[in-house]
């Protein structure tokens, strides 16, 4: 996966200034600034949901590209923020708990997906992590950190066999949480 440093500065940026929209007193300087950013995401999201098209008209040929673009970190994010991601938010939570499975079995547990309602993963923790708490946490914490790789744009993790529920995800660095936009009106 492609890793660009330069992106993530990038997203902290953009989610300052918006962040500095927000807090224009003036109305028509708020609502000018917030028209430019919408007009700029339609534009972008446009330009990349036609790129997508024409990768995906180009078949199995284009199969490659689209995996390619679905799991690199700087277009992942991009996907995520137009809500274009090829794949769907449970496939990539699924292949989240893939990768820490092998983790938890051999700390004594699983865990299992509940559902997904609302944009909020409910997971189930069994089997015994060896009677630790701070076990317990660390498990939980693999299992976040891995669904926050791969479906930044969950809502929330709830996860039952935990004495209380999980913590709201934390958002890795570089993904400007949509909660940014939809405080502007802008999360389309």
């Amino acid at each position: 996966m492609h890793q660009d440093n330069g992106f993530e500065q990038r997203m902290k940026r953009l989610d300052a200034l918006i962040h500095e929209i927000e807090t224009f007193t003036d109305p028509t300087a708020r609502s000018v600034a917030e028209e430019v950013v919408q007009a700029l995401l339609e534009l972008h999201g446009g330009g990349i949901e036609r790129m997508l098209e024409i990768v995906v008209a180009a078949g199995d040929a284009g199969q490659p590209i689209l995996t390619e673009i679905a799991t690199d970190d700087t277009t992942r994010n991009l996907l995520l923020l137009h809500g274009l991601h090829p794949v769907s938010m449970e496939d990539r939570v699924q292949q989240a708990l893939d990768r820490v499975r092998p983790y938890m079995a051999s700390h004594g547990g699983y865990v299992e997906l509940r559902g997904i309602e609302d944009g909020v993963v409910h997971l189930r923790l069994e089997g015994s992590c060896h009677g630790c708490p701070s076990s317990l946490l660390t498990l939980q914490l693999s299992i976040e950190k891995e669904i926050m790789d791969l479906a930044p744009d969950v809502a929330g993790i709830e996860v039952e066999g935990l004495a209380k529920a999980a913590a709201p995800p934390i958002a890795p660095d570089g993904f400007v949480p949509m909660a940014s936009f939809a405080a502007m009106g802008m999360d389309g």
